[in-house]
C-alpha cells in the first residue's frame, strides 16, 4: 500500500555506467543514508537490462522501487510502481490494469499536465531548478511556481524535481511544504556523489531544519 512517507526523498539512479553490480551498491548507500525511494532511470539501456536492474534492486533495497516511464518493466520485474512522464500513458488508464496497490507517479509541469495526473499517487513536479541530468526537462518553475502547481494538484502529495541539492531541498520545504510537498526527488546529488549515503543524510538534514 502506498505510504505518502515514501515521498520524503526519491533517489533517481543515473546511467549504469560501471555496471548493475555498482549501481545496486549505490541505490543501497542511498538507501542507508536515507533515501525513501528509488526510481530506476536507466533511459538508454534496453528493456531486458532495465528488468534486471529492476529485480535486483527490488531484492537489494528495504524501500518502495518504482520505474521511469515503464509500467510494463515495473510490473514484469515486480516492482512497486511506476513514474511517468506527460507523454507516457496517463496514469489513470495504466490504474485500470495496474490496480490499485501499485504506486503511480506522474510528472507535472504545467497547468495541463495537472491534469493528466489524475489517477496517480503523487506528482513529481518540476524542474524547479535547472537541471544538469535531463536536458528536455524544460524551464525552471521556481519555487514559487512549484507550490502553485502543488496547490492545483489539490489532495495529491507531490515532491519537487530538477537541480535539487541539500541547501535547495531546505528551501524547497520552507517555501512549498504547506502547499503540499511532501518531499524531494534526487539524481545528481546523490547518485553523482563518492559517497550516495553522506549525500542522503545531508539531504535529509537540510530539509529537517
Amino acid at each position: 500500500m502506498f505510504d505518502p512517507a515514501s515521498l520524503t526523498l526519491i533517489a533517481i539512479t543515473d546511467d549504469a555506467r560501471d555496471g548493475l553490480d555498482k549501481l545496486i551498491a549505490r541505490a543501497l548507500l542511498a538507501v542507508e543514508g536515507g533515501a525513501t525511494m528509488i526510481q530506476l532511470r536507466l533511459k538508454d539501456a534496453d528493456p531486458r537490462t532495465q528488468v534486471e536492474a529492476a529485480r535486483r534492486l527490488v531484492s537489494a533495497v528495504s524501500v518502495p522501487v518504482v520505474v521511469n516511464d515503464r509500467a510494463d518493466i515495473a510490473m514484469a520485474a515486480g516492482a512497486a510502481g511506476v513514474h511517468l512522464g506527460a507523454d507516457d500513458t496517463p496514469a489513470m488508464l495504466v490504474r485500470k490494469f495496474a490496480g490499485p496497490e501499485f504506486i503511480i507517479g506522474a510528472s507535472v509541469g504545467d497547468d495541463k499536465e495537472v491534469a493528466l495526473a489524475e489517477g496517480a499517487d503523487y506528482a513529481g513536479i518540476g524542474p524547479v531548478f535547472e537541471s544538469a541530468t535531463k536536458h528536455d526537462a524544460g524551464t525552471a518553475l521556481g519555487i514559487v511556481e512549484l507550490a502553485r502547481l502543488a496547490r492545483a494538484c489539490g489532495p495529491l502529495p507531490s515532491v519537487a524535481v530538477g537541480g535539487v541539492t541539500a541547501d535547495r531541498a531546505a528551501e524547497i520545504m520552507e517555501g512549498a511544504e504547506e502547499a503540499g510537498v511532501r518531499g524531494v526527488a534526487v539524481v545528481r546529488a546523490i547518485f553523482g556523489a563518492s559517497h550516495p549515503d553522506e549525500a542522503a543524510r545531508a539531504i535529509r538534514r537540510a530539509m529537517a531544519r
